[in-house]
């Protein structure tokens, strides 16, 4: 073997070794992947995450997806002739946005699924109607009423655990129930921090469309590549974080402190994202941490 082939193949051993303890330490741990914005979009993009979620499994995480679906839920709402309308960033449900809403999230979760069973990995698709997983109440926009958008209220997790056991990765599409059985709408965001709380996550990954975090967004140089929640609070009081990552950084805080490990937010137009945050010594996003790990911020 010539010497530079060797080099490729010592880096590929390197690259391995360097996996290993994250490997050992999240062994069974579980990992709950939020996923959507424009990785969804992209067939391509679409192609890594599920290689990254399966290998994940494959390697000993116990991972649940739970995707959105908001770009392909507005192209069907524009073919049958209606506007899509967002009030503070929520869409705006009426019962028949509702109902295509819910075929829609249907569709890209099978799809999911299927990609996933592709790669010699069973999984099994859900929405969160299915064993009252998620279990909501109406939400409202600044006390104006948008419809049927839920807020979650109660998360029972024994299917996605009943799942777990038996080896499956579940997929879940973000639609709960009322106490009198209407569905709702859940914002993908909400619906896996609420998941992430209540199976005890040891992490919870954000895929979005930007980088991570920035305290000047206009400011390259300002990126925080970790933080605690403490912090992560500070920066959201001091006004630096606005428009839709505002309530996404609420959530992650809120995550941490209900006792989820660790929260990534990274952006899911990188190939492979998912790995190189969590199996490489640097990480390429911005994870927020509890306080007590502040000593492992490095």
């Amino acid at each position: 073997m010539e010497q530079k082939e060797m080099d490729k193949v010592m880096e590929k051993a390197e690259v391995l070794i360097e996996a290993l303890p994250y490997i050992q330490q999240f062994n069974r741990k579980i990992i709950v992947v939020k996923y959507g914005g424009s990785a969804m979009s992209n067939e391509e993009l679409q192609k890594n995450v599920i290689k990254d979620v399966t290998l994940l499994k494959l390697v000993g995480f116990k991972p649940i997806i739970v995707h959105g679906g908001g770009k392909e839920i507005s192209r069907w709402v524009g073919k049958v002739g209606k506007e899509a309308k967002f009030v503070n960033g929520l869409r705006v449900t009426d019962e028949e946005t509702m109902e295509i809403a819910e075929m829609v999230l249907n569709k890209v979760n099978k799809n999911l699924v299927r990609m996933v069973e592709e790669l010699g990995v069973k999984a099994v698709g859900v929405s969160g109607k299915d064993g009252g997983l998620l279990q909501c109440e109406k939400k409202y926009a600044d006390g104006e009423d948008i419809g049927f958008v839920g807020d979650v209220n109660h998360v029972d997790p024994k299917i996605l655990y009943d799942l777990l056991e038996k080896d499956f990765l579940p997929i879940v599409a973000p639609i709960g129930l009322d106490e009198k059985f209407n569905t709702y709408n859940i914002n993908a965001d909400d619906a896996a921090c609420a998941i992430a709380k209540a199976v005890e996550a040891d992490k919870l990954v954000f895929l979005t469309d930007i980088e991570g975090l920035y305290k000047d967004i206009n400011d390259k140089s300002s990126f925080i590549s970790r933080l605690t929640a403490t912090q992560a609070d500070e920066l959201i009081a001091s006004g630096c974080i606005g428009g839709g990552m505002l309530p996404k950084l609420n959530n992650c805080t809120d995550a941490i402190k209900q006792g989820v490990n660790r929260v990534h937010i990274l952006d899911g137009r990188i190939a492979h994202c998912l790995l190189l945050e969590i199996f490489t010594n640097q990480g390429i996003g911005t994870a927020i941490i509890a306080d007590k790990d502040k000593a492992n911020m490095a």
